[in-house]
């Protein structure tokens, strides 16, 4: 557990290198490289934002940016924390059907964040007319991105759980072994110095003592499996909404736009919330202790609240209309919805509704169908702001 956390730690760091080189490549596109001048039309959609128009303002759009952050802070502590309470409420344990409700409505978020927000974001950022027509207009680029990440997720996920079975399998063999030759080295027959026995009487001997003790241990390996897939899934999913909530936090932050950051600050607090009761019913399955919790929890509050005051604090430099800037968010955004599909799809909503809790109700299953629509229908009308 000690070491998924300088892992995550590295990954925060390492999600920050895109953002300093878009903000350094533009800078020096801009002070070293001379450049045509554009079409009319180009330069309206690609040139700087207006000044003077009744959105713009820079006073009014720092103090929304400012209220923004302890708000989306607050409300992404409060979404994540709320499924880490939940066991003192008998109701809203995870063996309970309306801990499963309540997922299948959190696994709905997370799949209306994928569709309606992040991907719509990486069409509109690789189709942009600020982008040359080679090869950017030629190719679908959000698509093949989105695909690989989804394949990509998968063979991590399979690797991951197959070197983590083999492991405890490995370590399990080793004992039972050890264990054995020990017993032989207790026994009469060896304290006496005979050697006659046959090997293979010693590995028919090991044989039926493993398989005694696997018999015996089926069913905690079933349950350590399942935990390990769930701590599997945590990590996996945690990483596609840092990569989303750092990416839109820093394009709310470089903006000026009152009539877009207004709204944005709403949506996103809630935006988070709900996300954060999916991210966190998965960290409670994934049974973590409270320092592992603790990391999960920082990293998902903080991403979007850091991304808006690095936005904030790099919006002389920083422009979200650069070829740079476009073609880095735009691959950033696919490859995480690409990841939250996949992860909603088949990690969460599959593995439930396959599972024999849901299989063993129809009256269950209906209800968390209802609340999967409910999810990412409410996402759907959010994405009209965010």
């Amino acid at each position: 557990m000690s070491s998924q956390t300088p892992l995550l730690a590295f990954f925060f760091v390492l999600l920050l290198f895109p953002s300093v080189a878009v903000t350094a490549s533009d800078a020096q596109i801009d002070n070293q490289t001379p450049r045509l001048p554009p079409p009319a039309h180009h330069d309206a959609v690609c040139g700087d934002p207006a000044v003077g128009g009744k959105c713009h303002s820079v006073p009014r759009a720092l103090r929304l940016k400012l209220i923004a952050i302890p708000a989306i802070l607050v409300a992404s502590v409060l979404g994540v924390c709320l499924p880490l309470f939940s066991r003192s409420v008998p109701a809203l344990r995870p063996d309970g059907n309306l801990f499963v409700i309540v997922k299948a409505f959190a696994s709905g978020v997370i799949l209306g964040t994928g569709y309606m927000h992040v991907l719509p974001d990486s069409f509109n950022d690789l189709s942009s007319p600020c982008l040359p027509a080679k090869p950017w207009a030629e190719f679908p680029f959000t698509a093949f991105v989105a695909m690989l990440a989804a394949v990509l997720t998968l063979m991590v996920d399979s690797l991951m759980l197959t070197f983590h079975t083999r492991g405890s399998k490995g370590r399990r063999t080793s004992s039972a072994a050890i264990a054995h030759l020990g017993h032989e080295h207790d026994s009469p027959v060896h304290r006496g110095h005979c050697h006659a026995a046959p090997v293979q009487a010693d590995v028919a001997v090991l044989s039926t003592e493993l398989a005694a003790d696997n018999d015996g241990d089926v069913e905690a390996g079933n349950n350590k499996a399942q935990l390990l897939r769930n701590r599997v899934i945590v990590q996996v999913l945690e990483m596609g909404i840092v990569v989303h909530s750092v990416v839109i936090g820093l394009g709310m932050g470089a903006s000026q736009n009152v009539c877009t950051i207004q709204p944005l600050v709403a949506a996103l607090c809630f935006h988070q919330m709900f996300e954060g009761m999916g991210l966190g019913g998965c960290i409670l399955q994934a049974e973590y202790g409270a320092k592992m919790k603790s990391v999960l929890v920082f990293f998902f509050s903080t991403t979007t609240p850091f991304g808006i005051a690095l936005g904030l604090a790099l919006t002389r430099v920083y422009k979200d209309n650069s070829p740079t800037a476009l073609i880095v968010v735009g691959l950033l955004n696919a490859a995480s919805a690409g990841l939250l599909n996949y992860m909603a799809l088949v990690e969460l909503l599959a593995a439930d509704f396959m599972g024999p809790k849901l299989q063993g109700s129809v009256r269950l299953q209906l209800l968390c169908f209802l609340a999967v629509l409910l999810g990412a229908g409410g996402m759907s009308v959010m994405a009209k702001w965010a």
